[in-house]
């Protein structure tokens, strides 16, 4: 849809000094962040240099032994090109240990494990560097819910936060990003064969079009239907958003 184009070069400028701004108004000059090798880690890796320069951030690579490797050489790759800081730390003893204890884990909960123990790690790295956790998450995954609470969902900063997906997509070629990053089939990289959009059943193109028309342009159900999407799809994403509203909100507070 043409009307999601982005400027690149004003959403870059806004970005940037988002990050700048934040960082400095918390106390702090420094940043962490899990770089997966895809395409939104690698966007924020970007920004972070340019708003803070190299030797102040900290990609921090936290492979498990399902990991692909190419995608962790594609993290090193970043890392290498930006000459920012590399941390790499396995996770695999952590999370097998508490797998070991609980004998029963299906393959979701220990996705769940895997995302809590990879910001354990970031929160320990940046009290280490006294540095703020810079999120990867984008306006699609927060929108449908599509992170694990307090796991990737838990960080200081959420930068491409108002980012529809494609639009990421659209920034990172912009800034220069190699065509393999940004082609590169989305995956949280949770268990072997993992995809983002074979676990959400729909491609991103699809569901950032009907999100954009339903959230952005504010078109009802039968503007929606109008404009090509069926009514099981437009069902199924509001139901995300619903079912999934209590990951974006802090925890409720009895008032006494």
């Amino acid at each position: 849809m043409k009307e999601m184009k982005i400027d690149s070069e004003r959403v870059k400028e806004k970005l940037v000094e988002f990050i700048r701004a934040q960082v400095k108004e918390a106390g702090f000059s420094k940043v962490v962040f899990g770089l997966s090798g895809g395409l939104d880690s690698a966007v924020i890796a970007y920004l972070a240099k340019e708003a803070l320069g190299a030797e102040n951030v900290y990609g921090i690579v936290l492979p498990y032994e399902t990991s692909n490797k190419e995608d962790v050489e594609d993290a090193k790759g970043i890392i290498e090109t930006l000459k920012i800081n590399l941390i790499e730390i396995e996770i695999a003893p952590t999370v097998d240990s508490l797998l070991t204890s609980l004998k029963d884990t299906d393959k979701i909960r220990k996705g769940n494990m895997m995302a809590r123990t990879r910001m354990i790690l970031l929160y320990d790295q940046a009290a280490k560097y006294k540095a703020l956790v810079l999120g990867t998450s984008n306006k699609t995954e927060l929108l449908l819910g599509y992170f694990t609470k307090y796991g990737d969902g838990g960080v200081d900063l959420e930068p491409l936060g108002d980012l529809y997906k494609t639009q990421v997509r659209q920034l990172a070629k912009d800034l220069g990003i190699s065509e393999k990053i940004i082609k590169k089939v989305p995956s949280a990289g949770l268990w072997a064969g993992q995809t983002d959009e074979g676990e959400l059943g729909f491609t991103y193109e699809e569901v950032d079009r009907l999100l954009y028309a339903m959230l952005d342009e504010k078109k009802d159900n039968e503007e929606l239907l109008k404009l090509g999407f069926k009514k099981e799809f437009i069902e199924k994403v509001k139901n995300k958003i619903k079912n999934t509203e209590h990951k974006r909100k802090p925890a409720p507070v009895a008032r006494l």
